[in-house]
This record gives structure tokens, C-alpha cells and sequence, in this order.
């Protein structure tokens, strides 16, 4: 039989209600006549709940301690979960994320999956057995417990999706797939059918919340085909993209069209003078960059602008602490956040960047710095402006319809 594995949001296990709703779709898919793996998420806002009393310990939680207590929520999912399907007749076993073979590196809190050895996960599939697996962690090669930062349990499925040679992987939350723009920031948002592996992983990055960027980065490297679905939604039929979103090599649109726009409120901006001092410290508290750019700032001296997300930082304040007794100069700005507008070949030319530059600076938006790739650009702007930037962007690019070629 054909494997396939599902994920299912914490929205859609937020209570022993909704358990039994996933149960009855996951014993659906069985009936099918699939194999199936389910990977889980903890329960409701369980994490935020977790992290959140963590705060109130400690403003500056150690990183190894947090990724022992924040996996307990996925552990208690897929506990429940495995209950509640046996109740319908159906025969689970639920493994945590160490148990299903899931090795990543050595770094707590946003820890990268280096290999995936399923072999007891295959092991019982082969019993006729229904899989759950705990999302969101992993275990290092040092038998470290790990996560694998926010939205992990979707890199968890693809990644297990691609030990098993798994027919699809299904992605499975409380809304239909992903759209242009959260819909609750922008009434006219509309569903995307179809979007390429760039395209997707560029709005993952970016602060969409559908879909992981690390869980993209596996389907494309495996040739893996993501189906972004509601719970409450079928099982996936002839044409997947007609009731979610499907995420496969191409997409069926011109190159230059704006597919999307995504923003991402809690950013950090750091500026230094002293280049490598800066970029050690960062790597000391485990601080990726999302931008980096340096230049002169002075006759003898370059400078360094770095912007870094705030969802995985939990040790902020000890951070602006030892960056204000190691580098007096630097400059810490944390009001901004990101707004992103993301499609295949946008920059080709400079008319994107210069028709959203101008659309902001006439409604009295103003940003703090710009950055491009070849799927993206990036405004920073106020925190405040955040959600009117997005309508703004979203109006220009997507409602208006906007020529791929400029008429100019």
C-alpha cells in the first residue's frame, strides 16, 4: 500500500472534540486503503502557553531547558490523538519525534534535521498499525532533545513524507490552503491554487504561517508534492488545488507576477561598526540572520546592519545587555517589522521596488531599509504600519492586476 502522511495544526487538536474529527479523517484516509503516518502538533496555543510561563521563571530561559519543556506539548498530542483513534476501531501508536528516528543537529530551539531513520515507524506500518507522530522535535546526535523552531511540525512531516517515500503529504489546519495575504488582515485575499517550492518557501520566510520554510527546503530537495488543506476539508482528489493549495516544482503563472504578500511583525534591526564582534555575539546566542549588509561607515571602519527574526530570540534582554557592554555603538530598533511582496522573476527589473517604494512614501509609510532576492522584496517599516503596508502592497500588486511588463 501507498504511504501517506498527514499533519495536523494545533488548531486542529484544540480540544478532545476536535481530536475526534481528525480521528475520523485520518481512519478515512486508512480506509482508502492507505498507509498512514500522522504527525501532530501540541494542542491549541499550548506552546505559547508553555513559553509564557517559561517568562515568568526566567526572562532569559536557558535554550536547552526550553526545548525539554516545550516538546512536552507534542507529546501529549499524539497520546490523544492515538486514544482517539483506537476509539473508532482503528489501531495507533504513537511515537515521539526521538522514537520515529528524527536526528537533527546540535541547537536547541531552532534545530535542523540532518537524517531521518524511520525504522520503527516502518516497522509497525507493516503491522497495519496507524502511526502519530510527535511534531515540532527531534534528537541530536548527542541524545539531546531538539526542536526545530516554529512551525516544525511541518518540517517534520515532510521530512518523515520523504524517508518513507511517501505518495503525498498532506498539511492539514483551520484554513483551505494558502492565500495571497492573511485573510485577516486583507478582506480580498484569495486562495492560491498552485505555487512552486521558491515561491512558497520565499512567503514561509517571509511571516506566512501555512507553511514551514526548512519543511519547503525537504519537498523540493525530495520532489515531494505538499497539499495545504483544511481539516475539516476531503481527502485530496484528482485535482488537489481545488480545494487547497498544492506546492510542487512549477507553477502555472508568467514570471513577474506578484503570487503573494506576507509580513512578519516581530523583527529585530541591529547596526554595529564592529562587523565580526557583532556577528559573533550573534552566533553565541544561536541568532540567525534573516538580512545582513555591510558597508562603510566610515573612512577606516565598515559597519554592519543586521535584521533578525524575534520568534525564535528568547533571551532578548540578556542579548541588548551584552551587545551594550561589548559594542557601545550599536543601534537597536525593536519597532519595525517586515513587509514582503514574493513571485517568481519580480526583479528582473527595478519596477516592482520602485512602484511599492513610491506607493508607501505616498501614504506616509516610511521604511527603514529595503531587500531583494530573486522571488522577494522587502520593506522595513514601522510596527504599526505593518497591516497597512499589507493592504497597500496587496492592492497594488495583486488587486490591481498589475502588468508583468511594464507599460513604461
Amino acid at each position: 500500500m501507498s504511504v501517506v502522511v498527514q499533519k495536523y495544526g494545533g488548531s486542529s487538536v484544540a480540544d478532545a472534540s476536535k481530536f475526534r474529527l481528525v480521528a475520523e479523517r485520518i481512519m478515512r484516509t486508512k480506509k482508502e486503503g492507505h498507509d498512514v503516518v500522522v504527525v501532530v502538533s501540541a494542542m491549541g496555543d499550548t506552546t505559547d502557553d508553555l513559553l509564557a510561563l517559561a517568562k515568568q521563571i526566567s526572562a532569559n530561559p536557558d535554550r536547552r531547558e526550553l526545548d525539554m519543556l516545550l516538546s512536552a506539548g507534542e507529546r501529549i498530542s499524539m497520546a490523544l490523538l492515538s486514544m482517539a483513534i483506537r476509539e473508532l476501531g482503528g489501531d495507533a501508536i504513537s511515537f515521539t519525534g526521538s522514537q520515529s528516528g528524527i536526528i537533527t543537529n546540535d541547537r536547541h530551539i531552532d534545530a535542523r534535521i540532518i537524517e531521518v531513520r524511520p525504522f520503527r515507524v516502518q516497522d509497525e506500518l507493516a503491522r497495519g498499525k496507524i502511526v502519530v507522530v510527535a511534531g515540532y522535535q527531534g534528537v541530536s546526535y548527542r541524545k539531546e532533545i531538539t526542536t526545530l523552531g516554529r512551525g516544525g511540525s511541518d518540517t517534520t512531516a515532510v521530512a518523515m513524507a520523504a524517508a518513507l517515500g511517501a505518495e503525498w503529504c498532506e498539511i492539514c489546519s483551520d484554513v483551505d490552503g494558502v492565500y495571497t495575504a492573511d485573510p485577516r488582515v486583507v478582506s480580498a485575499a484569495k486562495r492560491i491554487g498552485v505555487l512552486s517550492y521558491e515561491e512558497t518557501q520565499e512567503l514561509a520566510e517571509s511571516g506566512a504561517k501555512v507553511l514551514n520554510a526548512q519543511a519547503v527546503e525537504f519537498a523540493k530537495e525530495k520532489g515531494i508534492a505538499i497539499y495545504a488543506r483544511a481539516t475539516a476539508g476531503a481527502i485530496p482528489g484528482k485535482d488537489p488545488s481545488l480545494d487547497g493549495t498544492i506546492v510542487r516544482k512549477l507553477a502555472p503563472r508568467l514570471p513577474g507576477s506578484v503570487v503573494g504578500v506576507a509580513s512578519e511583525k516581530e523583527v529585530l534591526l541591529i547596526q554595529s561598526r564592529k562587523v565580526s564582534g557583532l556577528l559573533r555575539i550573534m552566533d553565541d546566542f544561536g541568532c540567525p540572520g534573516k538580512q545582513l549588509h555591510i558597508s562603510s561607515m566610515a573612512r577606516d571602519q565598515d559597519g554592519v546592519t543586521l535584521v533578525i527574526s524575534k520568534e525564535n530570540l528568547h533571551q532578548s534582554s540578556k542579548l541588548q545587555a551584552h551587545l551594550t557592554q561589548h559594542d557601545p555603538v550599536a543601534l537597536w530598533n525593536d519597532a519595525i517589522g517586515a513587509v514582503s511582496i514574493i513571485g517568481a522573476g519580480i526583479n528582473a527589473s527595478h519596477n516592482k521596488v520602485r512602484a511599492g517604494s513610491q506607493a508607501l512614501e505616498q501614504s506616509g509609510i516610511r521604511y527603514y531599509g529595503l531587500a531583494t532576492s530573486s522571488f522577494r522584496v522587502t520593506w522595513l517599516v514601522d510596527r504599526e504600519k505593518v497591516e497597512e503596508a499589507v493592504r497597500l502592497l496587496h492592492g497594488l500588486f495583486i488587486e490591481s492586476k498589475e502588468p508583468v511588463v511594464p507599460l513604461e
